[in-house]
Order: C-alpha cells, then structure tokens, then sequence
C-alpha cells in the first residue's frame, strides 16, 4: 500500500504544530483538553509515519550503494529487510488513518436479555454477563450494574451494566447480536441438548452534550419495586419508569433504594439509546460504508454459537471457530474473538477504500 510522500509530510507537519500548541503553554481548559486529545490520537500515526520516510530514505541510500561493487553485497542484505519491513509499516499507517467511530474512546452500555430457550436462556445471560465482567477485568475497565432482572433458577432475564474504561466501545461493539447457546440445562432431567440463545446490545455511552433531551418530552412514572429487596424496596415508591414520548422508548430501573439514584441510571440508559437511534439513522445514510463492517449491529443477527458438548465457540461472521469454550466464557478467550473481529473490520475498510 504505497502511501505519498506528500500525505506522510502532512502528518509530519500536524504533529510538529500540535507539539508546538501543547508546550507553548498558552493552551488552557476545554482547548487544552481537546489538544491534549488530538495529541493521544496523532502521536503513534504520526510515529508510523516517521518510520516509513525513514526507511524510503534509507532505501534510496542503499540502491546508491549497489553501483560501489565493495558494498553492494551488504546494501543489497540491507535493503531486502527494509523492503520486507516496508509493507506492514504502511499497512498499519493505512489502517491507523482509516475514519473513526467517534464512538470508539466511549464507554459503553452493555444490555443482556434473555431469549429463547426459557430458564436456560436467563442461565446463558447470566453466563455472557459474567464472561464480559471477567473480559472487562482484564482491560482495567469498570463494569457497575444499572438494572436488572433475575431469573428464578438464577441468570437473568434481563441486566444492563456501564461499561467505563479506555477504548470499551471500540473493543465491545461487534458483541451485540444474538448469541446463541447449545448444551444439556441443568434443569434437564433426560440429557438432552437444547438450543438457547441470549441478546446482547452495546451502546456507546453520550456525553450529556450529545444527546439533548426536551424535559416535557419526558414521562416520569413511580411505583414500587418488585422483586428481592426487602421490606423497604417493596414498600416504597422508589421504582422509576421514563417514557421518551418522541420516540417511545421505554426505560425503567428499580434496583436502588433511592427514587433519585434510580432516575439518574434510568436518564443514563435512556441517553444511549436515544444516541444509538441517531447513530443508526446517520449509519442509514451511509450504508455503502457500513457494507464494509463486520457486522451490522443489529440485534436480530445471529453472530455466535457456544456448544459445550464440542467445548467450542464460532463466530458466524467471519467462520472463526476457537476450541477453547471455558478459556472464552472465563474473559481471557473472548479477547481472541475480539481481536479478530476488529482484524476483519480494518481489512474490509482498507479494501473498500481501495476499490
């Protein structure tokens, strides 16, 4: 992938005068924080960028070399690893100067509903919600329950998490879609198989600038939570259910003793999902670049199996199958199938754009 020299100077250029704004020190509050910003992002493409010119310099000083018969021998050993090095070098720069989700650096709202499969459905839920618990570990993030739903044999039939950490949305957001689940139910007395599935949505998480919601488009309904608790959750009206009349979107959240702790994560959730639905309709816009994605994002696609009896995991979208079902369920698995899905997702773009 031959990159101009014209491009590479131009983000030589961004960073020197980037550099120079951030210790000019004359940069203060929000523009110091957004420059600081643009540094993070630009630092390691413009480090790439560098590499590259370096070694085109240095290709052109060897291929003078070839002509001085004393040398020619060591340049041309020289040049044949830089020309091997040359090619990932501008791949990777390639892929680092791809659009990106302005999403990606959010945190995220992970939503887990139970599907088919009645209480061994709420048991998968429960499964996926601790894989991506353990996942979230792993990466130093935060995960911190909004509401939820349990099951009477245990799972879920529905939880929905925050997500905050470096990145989350960016790893996370080829996981929503149906997961779909084979495996005897422990509450299967004659050991047979049976299919389950689960739904997962990962939703970035909008600045409250992102997302502007009219107050009187808001209906705000109390009532008292059901469920375990205690005494005190089934006596008082501290259960909270806001209606986004513009849309319809329904949120609700009963899990807090307090009736303001409540609204507060129900205004949360109620944030994301009004800026997934402008998402999608800005995605709708450009459905020539969302053919290039791994995945749509759509909840009604089924994207993986997990069977137990095979102890193995594949991903429908890009036939990935990993033997390794407890290593994936336990999180460090699952980075394997990320990796990969955002792998996929970077060598689609790049073609699209070549094409």
């Amino acid at each position: 992938m031959n990159i101009p020299a014209e491009r590479l100077q131009q983000i030589a250029n961004r960073f020197a005068e980037l550099e120079a704004r951030m210790a000019s020190g004359q940069l203060e509050g929000e523009a110091f924080v957004q420059a600081s910003r643009d540094y993070a992002e630009l630092e390691p493409v413009a480090k790439t960028a560098a590499e590259i010119a370096a070694m085109r310099e240095e290709i052109a000083g060897l291929e003078e070399m070839l002509g001085d018969p004393e040398m020619k021998a060591m340049a041309e050993e020289e040049l044949a690893a830089i020309r091997e090095k040359l090619p990932e070098a501008e791949r990777q720069l390639a892929i680092a100067m791809l659009p990106r989700d302005r999403a990606d650096a959010k945190p995220a709202m992970l939503e887990i509903r139970a599907g088919t499969g009645g209480d061994e459905a709420g048991l998968f839920a429960g499964d996926l919600y601790r894989m991506y618990e353990r996942f979230a570990a792993e990466q130093g993030w935060k995960v911190e329950p909004v509401s939820m739903n349990a099951s009477e044999v245990g799972g879920f039939k529905e939880i929905v998490a925050n997500v905050t950490g470096s990145g989350v949305f960016a790893k996370l957001k080829f996981e929503s879609g149906v997961h779909r689940v084979q495996r005897v139910p422990v509450t299967e007395s004659g050991g047979r198989i049976h299919t389950s599935a689960a739904t997962v949505a990962v939703l970035p998480e909008p600045d409250e600038v992102d997302v502007q919601i009219d107050p009187g488009d808001l209906k705000i309904d109390t009532y008292r939570a059901s469920g375990a608790g205690g005494q005190h959750v089934n006596t008082t009206d501290s259960a909270i259910r806001i209606t986004h009349e513009p849309s319809g979107i329904v949120v609700t959240c009963q899990d807090g003793r307090s009736q303001h702790k409540n609204r507060e994560k129900a205004m949360q959730v109620l944030r994301a999902r009004l800026y997934e639905t402008q998402r999608d309709a800005a995605q709708g816009a450009e459905a020539e670049a969302r053919k290039a994605m791994v995945g749509s994002g759509d909840r009604s696609e089924r994207i993986r199996t997990y069977n137990f009896p095979q102890g193995r995991v594949t991903d429908h979208r890009i036939g990935l199958t990993l033997h390794k079902l407890d290593e994936v369920l336990a999180g460090p698995g699952l980075g394997e199938l990320v990796d990969a899905l955002i792998s996929e997702d970077e060598a689609k773009r790049l073609a699209a754009l070549s094409e």
